[in-house]
């Protein structure tokens, strides 16, 4: 295990320990930072839209003149 993956371990360790409204509070922490939020909406159309078929950035761009 990697030095980051230990970190990332226990502070997931320490997230399931709090009652839920303590990880309510920490989330709410994490979704004040705009630059986070902005990351998680990222990865969750990432994630919505893993399934579909790849298509050449220029004709992305040509659909979009």
């Amino acid at each position: 295990m990697t030095k980051v993956q230990a970190k990332a371990e226990i502070f997931t360790m320490a997230f399931k320990s709090l009652s839920k409204k303590e990880k309510e509070v920490v989330i709410e922490n994490f979704l004040d930072d705009p630059e986070f939020r902005e990351d998680l909406i990222d990865v969750a159309v990432i994630e919505q839209r893993k399934g579909e078929k790849a298509r050449p950035f220029r004709e992305y761009l040509n659909e979009r003149k």
